[in-house]
């Protein structure tokens, strides 16, 4: 699974990320969603010369962790429950006790997570119903998620830097495959934040399933350790995911990878149709 996720309340982003195996919350996103102002930094200010002893543990509540935005991975500021909790405190606001029960239920469901991973699973099984994903696409992800996860902890073991190096590993296994970065492929169906294997269609999850697997055997079978052998490996993986789409889209006649995306799913939970690569 993701290490950063954004949760939603009551409609407000709140980014998050793991940190030491429990959620650690984005400052600024916790005060814009709970205050009647779009400028958090000003408030964060003046709420700590308003309350002096949140100041002097202000060092110890916050931490400054890498967090993705726009612009790509920024420093910013962050605090675990226990550490937002003692914040709100110093915010006046009605909207303080739902969040509060809010913020403890999202930081217990993180331990239960670390406890028993199935439920994070069963956790992520749900939310994609909700979105209108069709049970054959979730199962694809699933499997996805499952794979990707064994992979990224050969990688770990085998001597690659999370990261910078995980995510040209990550490329050369999708340029094989598909022809493109992964940052191009995510020009390539429209999208930006979003996560795009959350926007691929069967057939692109499961080839990105076959090079991702593949790799990993690899990794394996040839016992290889450090970045170079590893990024060899990656690239064949992706290889032979590559060959396996191109001997389908002979036989189709036409490009299995396209601009669909879930974006906009309709009522029939179908993909919303785009052009085709050409």
């Amino acid at each position: 699974m993701e290490k950063t996720k954004i949760a939603l309340w009551q409609g407000n982003e709140i980014r998050r990320t793991i940190f030491d195996n429990t959620w650690w919350f984005v400052v600024e996103d916790i005060v814009l969603a709970l205050i009647d102002s779009n400028d958090p930094k000003q408030y964060i200010q003046r709420m700590k010369q308003r309350d002096e002893e949140l100041t002097k543990g202000w060092v110890q509540i916050v931490h400054t962790l890498d967090v993705p935005t726009k612009g790509g991975k920024q420093k910013m500021n962050c605090a675990n429950v226990e550490g937002i909790l003692r914040i709100v405190q110093s915010i006046p606001s009605s909207k303080a006790e739902p969040f509060k029960r809010w913020l403890a239920k999202v930081g217990y469901e993180r331990v239960q997570e670390i406890e028993n991973p199935e439920l994070a699973a069963q956790r992520a099984r749900t939310l994609y119903r909700v979105k209108g994903y069709p049970e054959s696409w979730i199962e694809k992800r699933m499997r996805g998620i499952e794979v990707r996860e064994t992979l990224t902890n050969e990688w770990k073991n085998r001597g690659a830097k999370e990261n910078i190096e995980f995510g040209i590993l990550t490329n050369e296994i999708l340029k094989g495959a598909f022809d493109m970065t992964a940052g191009d492929y995510k020009k390539f169906k429209g999208l930006k934040r979003e996560s795009l294997r959350d926007h691929m269609d069967d057939i692109e999850l499961v080839l990105t399933i076959l090079g991702e697997a593949t790799t990993t055997r690899l990794h394996q079978g040839r016992d290889s350790r450090g970045f170079q052998p590893l990024k060899k490996d990656a690239k064949d993986g992706g290889d032979i995911a590559g060959r396996t789409r191109k001997d389908i889209e002979q036989k189709l006649g036409k490009p299995v990878i396209s601009r669909k995306n879930f974006k906009h799913l309709n009522n029939k939970n179908k993909l919303r149709s785009g052009r085709s690569l050409q």
